[in-house]
């Protein structure tokens, strides 16, 4: 991967932050997992447990005392100093009912903006042992039992053979729901319930589609920088950059040419 002048590099010490965010989630999380623990809604109905919310709190911690003067937005905690030229987008749990129903596929989502723009993102999946981690400048890598490694997309062009996978088709309403069946009914192999795995698994080469709408900054910002770290596309509907402001709709893809045909069925009236 190369990176021209105009083209930010994210600092190591980032990375090396970001690690030991990921490093930090995994023991807290690790602790409550299939334990005996309270499950409350919060007003949007979704669950939120201890676990999310004493993570959330220890990420906070160490990134105000590493870097008091960047920002935080997370699920759990709010915002602080989002017009800071740093700031870090924290969701602790993401996959929250899987987590309570002792599940292993949840992950934790750390990202790191620079002028508004992700320059670092990372995917850990505490219980299945996978992290991915993506940072500008630097190819994406991915870590399992059996090491680390380079994360590349595979070269599927063609939507007629492309996998695809959504975290719920509860996710799409009306327009929406009409646009992502579009896409939904071209591809070869449609699946469900990825949540952030389905994005780990793009970068790594064995899916080829993500489309999702109603996502929160922090659902979706740790994904870029792993996705085109890894030699993939990933915007809103429109295809244009994902940032804190954006809409909520998410289009990744393994290459530019997928990412063209799916924005063109997404985008058709």
């Amino acid at each position: 991967m190369t990176t021209s002048p105009e083209e930010p590099t994210c600092p190591e010490v980032f990375v090396d932050l970001a690690q030991s965010l990921a490093d930090r989630a995994r023991e807290i999380i690790g602790h409550y997992f299939r334990g005996d623990f309270e499950v409350e809604q919060k007003p949007d109905s979704s669950p939120v447990t201890v676990a999310d919310r004493e993570t959330e709190a220890a990420l906070r911690s160490m990134i105000a005392e590493t870097f008091p003067d960047h920002g935080i937005l997370g699920e759990e905690h709010g915002a602080e100093r989002t017009d800071a030229d740093h700031v870090w987008v924290l969701d602790p749990i993401d996959g929250t009912k899987r987590f309570t129903t002792g599940h292993a596929q949840f992950g934790t989502l750390i990202a790191l903006l620079h002028h508004g723009r992700p320059i670092l993102g990372v995917i850990d999946m505490p219980q299945m042992d996978e992290r991915w981690l993506g940072a500008a400048g630097r190819p994406t890598t991915h870590r399992d039992r059996r090491g680390t490694r380079a994360a590349r997309t595979r070269a599927c062009t063609d939507l007629n053979a492309a996998a695809l996978y959504t975290t719920s088709p509860q996710m799409f309403e009306g327009a929406d729901f009409e646009a992502f069946e579009r896409v939904r009914t071209r591809v070869r192999t449609p699946l469900f319930g990825g949540e952030c795995y389905a994005y780990g698994l793009l970068a790594s080469g064995f899916n080829d589609l993500v489309v999702e709408a109603d996502m929160d900054p922090y659902d979706y910002l740790s994904h870029v920088a792993v996705v085109l770290g890894a030699g993939g596309v990933i915007t809103d509907w429109q295809g244009r950059p994902l940032g804190l402001e954006s809409d909520g709709r998410v289009l990744a893809a393994g290459n530019a040419t997928l990412h063209r045909a799916a924005i063109d069925l997404l985008a058709r009236t």
